[in-house]
């Protein structure tokens, strides 16, 4: 079953590194295929880390959305990531599991999840949090 896409006027998603943008009309889309794809809205930009748990979501989303640069990425990922376990102990049952996503390649999960360790609350993000009230569904399984 395809994933639909419903872009709100002038929004952007990235898939597998390429941008796409809307016009100024609401669109839909759909993908047939397994594709690595964010939103504008899930997307973190580095002036916009103020604290190690955006830090941690940032490396994953290099991860995800640039798998050329993987290996040196991953080895970001480890050193952020213990410094997200020494920083924050009240989340270690999160970040495990964020671990164990990265480790099987389930990158988009890992990003939700660690969204939602945000101070705050998942929506403190500037719009990385998903799901604003449109019809797409989650399209990890």
């Amino acid at each position: 079953m395809p994933l639909k896409f419903v872009l709100r006027p002038n929004e952007k998603v990235i898939i597998n590194g390429a941008v796409i943008g809307a016009g100024d009309r609401p669109g839909s889309f759909f993908l047939y295929n397994t594709a690595n794809f964010l939103r504008g809205r899930e997307v973190l930009k580095e002036e916009q880390i103020d604290c190690i748990e955006k830090k941690l979501y940032f490396v994953i989303q290099l991860v995800y959305i640039f798998p050329e640069d993987g290996t040196l990425n991953l080895q970001r990922f480890a050193s952020i990531l213990n410094e997200t376990r020494e920083a924050r102990p009240d989340c270690a049952k999160d970040l495990d599991e964020i671990e164990r996503l990265v480790e099987s390649r389930n990158y988009y999960r890992a990003l939700k999840l660690c969204r939602k360790m945000f101070r705050g609350g998942p929506d403190s993000a500037d719009e990385t949090a998903r799901g604003s009230g449109d019809s797409s569904a989650d399209p990890a399984p």
